[in-house]
């Protein structure tokens, strides 16, 4: 197994150059699912790179549930510097534990709130608050997906910029947005060399519906101005996984981006066939980097399982 079960934990720093690049070359939606992808099988691999560790690290520990024959050496020695990187794993793995529970308790905390707050409102796909703070936000789940506006934003808007609000966040419920923003961020908790990826995919998602609703409206410009008013007004969504009008941004690039051309819509293999430009690279170095992980991990599981089976029969 060797220092192979460490790689893991930091290959993810190959696909920050795809992170970038995507946000500025890639469609929106190509962006989203291939860095939401990529975010999502690195942060599985770093995580079981740790759990293994932490086998070597608690059969250390005296009184350990463990069987007697995983503290041997053969075992130790299939882990590189065990008596640190063994040890150190156990509360680090317990943290990325700790954070995920948390984070999808709170997830699921708001999102449970937020439709206590539509309780007794007519029950139809749009829910407008008589709020006096303007926001706007997509609310998957319930008995519907709901787009939920308050007054006070459709108040700011005029008739062209309202439509294209309900077409933003229409996107983002038929896009299923939330899911990959809550991914990345679990990701983003496992590994923090993710974190790249997971403002990409905060930005990528909102792009990606602004195109959505540029064509339904059939004016990019009406949409920008959207953007832009509510942006100004709005103090963003209650939650990062519950994507909004006005967050997250930076919203000038999503301005610009939408007062620009039309993105072209490439499939994925013909982003790996452009070998020969920076996003081709890129994307090579991340496929590359996240292949080297995946295989990483899964060597290093067989490879303890075959050690500890040896040491003491499972």
């Amino acid at each position: 197994m060797g220092v192979f079960v460490f790689l893991p934990l930091v290959l993810p720093l190959t696909a920050w150059p795809i992170a970038r690049l995507a946000e500025q070359h890639l469609h929106p939606r190509t962006a989203t699912r291939l860095l939401t992808g990529v975010a999502a099988v690195m942060a599985l691999c770093s995580t079981v790179s740790l759990a293994l560790v932490m086998v070597v690290g608690t059969a250390q520990l005296p009184g350990n549930p463990l069987p007697d024959g995983w503290s041997d050496p053969q075992v130790r020695e299939a882990v590189p510097y065990d008596e640190v990187a063994g040890k150190a794993a156990i509360p680090a793995l317990c943290g990325v534990l700790v954070v995920w529970v948390r984070e999808l308790w709170r997830h699921g905390r708001v999102r449970r709130g937020a439709q206590r707050a539509l309780a007794g409102l007519p029950d139809t796909s749009v829910a407008v608050l008589p709020d006096r703070v303007p926001y706007a936000y997509a609310l998957p789940g319930g008995r519907r997906d709901r787009v939920v506006v308050t007054t006070a934003l459709l108040e700011k808007l005029e008739s062209a910029e309202r439509r294209a609000l309900f077409a933003h966040e229409r996107a983002h419920l038929t896009g299923r947005h939330h899911r990959f923003l809550l991914a990345v961020r679990l990701a983003a908790l496992a590994n923090p060399f993710l974190r790249p990826l997971r403002t990409a995919v905060a930005y990528t998602a909102e792009r990606w519906a602004d195109e959505e609703a540029a064509r339904e409206v059939g004016s990019r410009r009406v949409v920008a101005r959207a953007i832009g008013k509510a942006a100004l007004v709005s103090p963003g969504t209650p939650v990062p996984t519950l994507a909004g009008l006005a967050a997250p941004g930076p919203v000038p690039r999503r301005v610009a981006a939408l007062l620009g051309p039309a993105p072209a819509a490439r499939a994925w293999p013909s982003v790996f066939r452009s070998v020969f430009t920076s996003v081709g690279l890129a994307a090579w170095a991340a496929a590359a980097g996240t292949a080297v992980s995946a295989m990483s991990s899964a060597n290093s599981a067989v490879t303890m399982f075959f050690v500890l089976q040896a040491a003491a029969p499972l």
